[in-house]
């Protein structure tokens, strides 16, 4: 109970508190719009039943995006990862393409997508994909290529094809890597996906295009209500993505407890 109830609501506490000493204490009140006090936010804002309903509007249009970017990162990345594993001229071929694309900032490429995918959907969701797709592919490799070697001669010995080593060994010890990777991937697709937003409005506005309009019209209230929003978004989908670990990986492995 101390753990799990009171260390978050103390922590949440003293961020409340720091957040009140700059606003309130640091800041002058002529520049106190930079950085409005939590009170203002919640009374201005959130409490604002039109102004809730259009950012839980934009954060479902948001979500859409990001869980169809993560299925998308989810599958591809593993499915790399899996052939990597079992070919060395894959793995020489399309890892450092892997690694370029990770190295290369997203924002790079953004003009280039929008130019070659259009400004909708499509293209916020292929943002959400390069963003989230790297971890699930180094992790995937990673976790197969960390099997116990005894464990592989064991295999071998049972006169195990490539087929059902992968099956019966190698996805199984690398599955605690690879729900490890989709943790990661999860937040990172939620940052691709409100990054997609800033940058091709074609469409339903999601939370991403909310805090641009926000920003430019120095809505500072509105602002920080939809960063709250997303970021609460963005710790549920980490939540979910931890208990589904320990719900798969279970017991057997530390990363389950």
């Amino acid at each position: 109970m101390l753990r799990t109830v009171l260390v978050p609501l103390v922590s949440a506490g003293l961020a409340l508190g720091a957040w009140y000493l700059v606003s309130l204490v640091l800041l002058s009140p002529e520049r106190r719009f930079l950085l409005p006090p939590p009170h203002r936010v919640f009374t201005e804002s959130l409490s604002d039943p039109v102004k809730l309903e259009t950012m839980l509007r934009a954060l479902g249009v948001t979500a859409r995006i990001a869980v169809t970017g993560l299925a998308v990162a989810a599958v591809l990345g593993v499915a790399v990862g899996v052939l990597m594993s079992q070919a060395k001229v894959v793995e020489r071929v399309v890892y450092p393409y892997a690694v370029v694309l990770q190295a290369i900032p997203v924002l790079a490429v953004v003009p280039l997508i929008g130019l070659w995918f259009g400004y909708g959907p499509t293209a916020r969701t292929i943002v959400c994909v390069l963003i989230a797709v790297h971890p699930i592919i180094a992790m995937t490799l990673f976790g197969i290529q960390s099997v116990d070697a005894n464990l592989r001669e064991l295999f071998a010995l049972g006169r195990a094809n490539r087929l059902r080593r992968l099956v019966s060994l190698e996805l199984p010890a690398a599955l605690p890597s690879i729900m490890a990777s989709l943790r990661t991937a999860a937040g990172l697709s939620v940052t691709g996906a409100v990054i997609g937003d800033m940058f091709f409005a074609k469409g339903q506005p999601g939370i991403g295009t909310l805090l641009d309009t926000y920003r430019a019209r120095l809505q500072s209230e509105d602002l920080l209500a939809a960063l709250v929003l997303a970021a609460l978004f963005g710790v549920a989908v980490f939540a979910l993505f931890t208990a589904a670990q320990r719900l798969t990986v279970g017991r057997w492995h530390a990363s389950g407890r």
